[in-house]
């Protein structure tokens, strides 16, 4: 299972997210305050009170700000985010994992390790759009409102399961297009095991069709 990272910083500091391998994909980001405990030191008890403040839209701008980079700055402030709830001592949480890096066109499969005999085992791909940060980096608002495109792709399974590393090109050309005029990605749920396993559920496969 791939684990992930968590960083909390302070109000008025720089909130940074790194990734040694590979590129940030953030999973929760929120600004404002849960706890008494972070970011309490030195503040009044009259600053840290309220536990119910948090600001909607902050996971979105840390995505936005953040994912498909090795690293990413985003200050700790009000003024980047607005503010909740006026007079609370507030901080800015994110989790995020680093993943294997893909490219708007290319996928490129670089996480499975040759010399310790793993391979790629694809569990689902889809082509299309699902949300509106992914891959969302200068584009037009009308080229990302579409999340309800998407398709269901085997093709990413057969070309790549069982192998050290593969690249495919995530473009309409490979996978057709689910929704013209919409931004696509392709997204691709995959893992690194042991080959003799994934040989034998590539033949069960094959078998069930």
């Amino acid at each position: 299972d791939v684990s992930s990272d968590s960083v909390i910083t302070c109000h008025g500091s720089v909130h940074r997210l790194t990734c040694d391998s590979g590129v940030i994909s953030v999973l929760t980001a929120k600004y404002g305050r849960s706890d008494p405990q972070s970011c309490n030191e030195g503040r009044p008890a009259e600053q840290l009170r309220n536990t119910g403040c948090s600001l909607d839209g902050t996971q979105d701008l840390v995505k936005r700000s953040c994912n498909g980079k090795n690293s990413c700055s985003v200050r700790a402030a009000s003024s980047e985010f607005g503010d909740p709830c006026v007079g609370t001592y507030k901080y800015l949480e994110a989790s995020y994992v680093c993943q294997c890096e893909v490219s708007l066109f290319v996928c490129l499969f670089v996480c499975c390790f040759p010399a310790e005999g793993q391979v790629i085992s694809v569990y689902g791909a889809d082509f299309g759009r699902r949300d509106r940060t992914t891959c969302s980096y200068k584009r037009p608002d009308s080229q990302i409102q579409n999340v309800d495109c998407w398709a269901p792709t085997s093709k990413v399974a057969q070309s790549c399961n069982g192998k050290h590393y593969c690249s495919i090109t995530a473009s309409s050309s490979v996978f057709g297009d689910p929704c013209i005029g919409t931004y696509k990605y392709l997204d691709v749920t995959y893992t690194c095991e042991g080959k003799q396993l994934i040989e034998l559920l590539t033949t069960v496969s094959l078998r069930k069709h």
